[in-house]
């Protein structure tokens, strides 16, 4: 890491990156980029997927090293030309990705000084370890036992090792990437109290987060970048910041409504499910789905709210051919006749269809191109005597392209290039070319931006306008309230409310959940 003193420091600025700019082949990802980051702020960075966030973040902490783009780094007033990670969290830059990078079969203290392990003459010094991973947890607000495993901890709890980890490095600028995308509400919110805890100690952090309704809370200011530019800088304590003033900067107009308009034609019930039970896939023991009946009609889009653990992925899966589970009961409906959905091929030849929440690791094959993911689950769609025929795969895979305006150089593109939003178009269109009649949707727009959400809102709708039924699993209630026809509310593996969406509300959806932990 090369240091020179700015000409001018500026003693309020912790950060500042001037004039950054970088190129792939044929893709400007950065251009003329500015961030500023005053001392102890909390700093929101915004964006549409490829608008450039992750790009910037790794050319800040070293991932794209000096040289590899143009434009300057100053850091506590000197500029900072970072080799690599090592060099950005030695001067105290610390970043935390969305997909979090801890070790599951380590322990707590194993994952916090992997790579920088505390050691006298050469052995490891445990005692010192364990005592410094206590006080650290201590700080993050967790009670585990240093020498737990961290498979054995919950999303919201591993995130907090990832925190306590950067604190092990003496962090003074924490950059979060997307902390929130996997927590449940009451997980999110102590992850941002704690970001002001820090704050109050004057650390630093850049919080990158669709959830505009997080970054309000906590933020100091916004940086805003749209098609790999600064288009907005905010100060959220000098002015008026609200959502659609966010919006209005990130995507370049007005969002007036953030759901398409539908008319929906909601005919008779086709899906239904029966008295369904499932138990624990290790624990045969443990009863996680208790008797669930449930339908949808043939061009409804039906919702199913609950809080984290409620359930819903794993009724989901143990629906579509018993991915998730064992001693499963009940019975799955379509037409007014049982089906048979003991595998997953025989549930697809049913004519149902899942779109994972997990689309980087289940429902996606990154290394591959675009043609290929589009046509997976369906080979036999594109194949004469047992040989895909490439030319007929090429037209399906450029069909769906275009309905689905899927922005991709060509359909032989790589999906891990892609964006989030065009990712999950591409998952969606290799579920469409199978030809269901169920839909099943888990967490349709997670990890991406409002621009990008309300493009699969407006897929969802018109594949809903076809006659397809459609369940939809979301985390965020305003997003079930805003396209869904009729929402199920689940808790501890139950339905224990369901209600047209026109007489629904965030505040019914807790009450039915409440009312059934009282029950």
């Amino acid at each position: 890491m090369t240091l020179a003193m700015t000409q001018q420091p500026r003693t309020d600025v912790i950060l500042e990156m001037r004039g950054i700019t970088k190129t792939f082949p044929g893709v400007n990802a950065l251009d003329n980029v500015n961030l500023v980051v005053r001392q102890g702020e909390i700093h929101g960075v915004v964006g549409e997927n490829g608008a450039g966030k992750s790009t910037l973040m790794k050319v800040l902490s070293g991932v794209y090293p000096h040289g590899d783009y143009s434009g300057e780094i100053y850091f506590q007033g000197r500029e900072c030309r970072f080799r690599d990670i090592a060099d950005s969290e030695k001067a105290g830059i610390v970043i935390i990705h969305q997909e979090l990078a801890l070790v599951p079969l380590l322990s707590i203290t194993e994952n916090i000084f992997l790579g920088n392990e505390p050691a006298k003459s050469g052995i490891i010094d445990w005692h010192a370890a364990f005592a410094r991973t206590r006080a650290l947890l201590k700080k993050v607000g967790l009670r585990e036992s240093p020498d737990t495993l961290i498979t054995d901890l919950g999303v919201g709890k591993q995130q907090l090792v990832e925190i306590a980890k950067a604190l092990s490095k003496e962090v003074k600028l924490l950059i979060l990437d997307e902390p929130t995308a996997s927590l449940n509400e009451s997980d999110s919110d102590a992850l941002l109290a704690l970001l002001k805890e820090f704050q109050n100690q004057g650390i630093s952090s850049i919080l990158i987060s669709h959830k505009l309704n997080e970054i309000l809370k906590v933020a100091d200011s916004i940086t805003v970048l749209r098609d790999g530019a600064t288009v907005d800088c905010l100060d959220c304590h000098a002015q008026k910041v609200d959502e659609d003033r966010i919006i209005r900067s990130m995507v370049g107009r007005e969002l007036a409504d953030r759901y398409p308009k539908r008319s929906p034609r909601i005919g008779e019930p086709i899906f239904e499910v029966k008295d369904w039970v499932v138990y624990h896939k290790e624990h045969a023991d443990r009863q996680l789905i208790k008797g669930i009946n449930l339908n949808v009609r043939k061009g409804e889009i039906v919702g199913i709210a609950g809080l984290m653990g409620s359930g819903r992925t794993e009724l989901a899966m143990s629906i579509f051919g018993r991915s998730y589970g064992q001693k499963i009961s009940g019975q799955v409906l379509l037409h007014g006749k049982e089906i048979d959905v003991s595998t997953i091929d025989k549930a697809m030849k049913a004519g149902i269809a899942y779109v994972t929440e997990d689309r980087k690791n289940y429902g996606l094959v990154l290394i591959d191109d675009i043609r290929r993911n589009v046509t997976l689950a369906n080979l036999g769609g594109v194949s004469r005597n047992a040989v895909i025929d490439d030319g007929e795969e090429q037209k399906v895979a450029h069909r769906y392209r275009r309905d689905l305006n899927i922005r991709c150089s060509s359909v032989f593109q790589q999906t891990v290039n892609l964006s989030g939003g065009n990712q999950q178009k591409v998952v969606l269109a290799k579920w469409l070319f199978t030809g269901p009649e169920i839909l099943i949707l888990d967490e349709p727009t997670r990890g991406i931006d409002v621009g990008a959400k309300y493009e699969i809102y407006t897929i969802i709708a018109r594949l809903a306008e076809e006659g397809k039924g459609i369940i939809v699993i979301s985390s965020e209630m305003p997003e079930l309230l805003g396209i869904s026809d009729r929402i199920y509310v689940m808790n501890e593996g139950r339905i224990v409310g369901e209600m047209p969406t026109k007489e629904a509300s965030q505040e019914k959806i807790m009450r039915a959940i409440m009312k059934s932990w009282n029950n």
